[in-house]
């Protein structure tokens, strides 16, 4: 028997693909099952890093899909819109996710409706930093709450493309009806309810991630899907052991569950950021000194690989990377992100 190895291409052998490429050239995607049209529709959610990927889709001439562009209720402040396609903030969980489909359809309706901060003011608790002035009465947050969950069906029903960046795996959720929530009761705001803090396991996120697929393809039946997973580390755990390790733990979780979710939903694909900034190939250049933040070369290194491959017409046009220098302007206005859990250890 011949070596069955031994007519796979270079890509499938680290020496050639990796410790003998030059990082700057160094790009791990070797084939997509779908591109993007710059007529489709492109939705994004998830943790801060997404907030790249809509940046990137807004400056090559692609449409990012915005269904929540400017305040539609009294309590609204003119504040971070267009972030997210609609106002969300960060969806750092599956479950997140899930549970922000459901409440838009009035599938699900949890028990908190508002958290009151020390000021006196009210935050949504399904997006607790949405603006800094909070809301003046419950009912205020209310009327801007119903009016984001119509732009949030508008989004689910008329995306062409749902971009979902997998981030947490920790999360605190309600004892009374398992609402989850991006930050945890007190943090910026004190509900009246219990609450209790959950490690999803792979099984849970998989089942949570099947049920949303199904459901989105319910009111939009040809969405096509691309799911990835933030390099950047946990900035706390709740867990009693070192945060490096639930690092490593929620990161490989959430790979395994894209690995999953792409072998067996129809029209999931799967973009490696992960895998581009943390591979051993970058040594670890792409994390700025905290070891956290992914700097703007990195960034612009993802971003140049997902151009490259998913967005229609460029793949003979843009090269493997850009030119990775970054002005002071560019790296203030376009590589800052909103992460709501950097209050955590503020």
């Amino acid at each position: 028997m011949s070596n069955p190895y031994s007519k796979l291409p270079d890509c499938a052998f680290w020496r050639r693909a990796v410790s003998t490429v030059d990082s700057a050239k160094f790009d791990p995607v070797t084939d997509v099952p779908f591109t993007i049209a710059p007529t489709d529709k492109v939705a994004t959610a998830g943790s801060c890093f997404a907030q790249h990927i809509s940046r990137t889709l807004a400056k090559e001439g692609f449409r990012y899909f915005v269904t929540e562009a400017a305040p539609q209720s009294a309590g609204a402040a003119d504040q971070n819109y267009g972030v997210f396609p609609a106002r969300f903030g960060n969806i750092y969980s599956v479950r997140q996710l899930l549970q922000l489909f459901q409440r838009a359809y009035g599938l699900f309706d949890p028990a908190d409706r508002a958290w009151r901060r020390p000021d006196g003011k009210y935050v949504d608790p399904f997006r607790p930093q949405i603006q800094d002035s909070g809301f003046a009465t419950p009912e205020l947050l209310e009327g801007d709450r119903d009016a984001h969950l119509v732009a949030v069906q508008e989004m689910f029903e008329n995306c062409d493309i749902f971009i979902f960046t997998l981030g947490l795996t920790e999360a605190w959720s309600s004892r009374e009806d398992g609402a989850a929530f991006p930050l945890a009761p007190g943090v910026v705001g004190e509900g009246s309810g219990a609450y209790g803090f959950e490690n999803f396991p792979i099984e849970a996120m998989m089942d949570d991630l099947t049920r949303f697929v199904g459901m989105l393809r319910e009111v939009n039946p040809e969405v096509r899907m691309i799911l990835t997973v933030s390099p950047v580390p946990l900035i706390a755990t709740f867990e009693p052991r070192h945060v490096l390790v639930s690092t490593t733990y929620s990161k490989a979780a959430l790979r395994v569950v894209a690995e999953i979710a792409t072998r067996s939903l129809k029209d999931v694909a799967y973009f490696p950021s992960y895998e581009i900034i943390t591979g051993a190939q970058v040594r670890g250049r792409d994390y700025a000194v905290d070891l956290r933040e992914i700097t703007p070369d990195g960034v612009a290194h993802v971003m140049s690989i997902f151009t490259r491959h998913f967005l229609d017409g460029n793949a003979e046009t843009v090269p493997t990377v850009q030119p990775r220098t970054v002005n002071a302007t560019e790296r203030e206005e376009e590589f800052q992100v909103i992460c709501d859990e950097e209050v955590l250890d503020a």
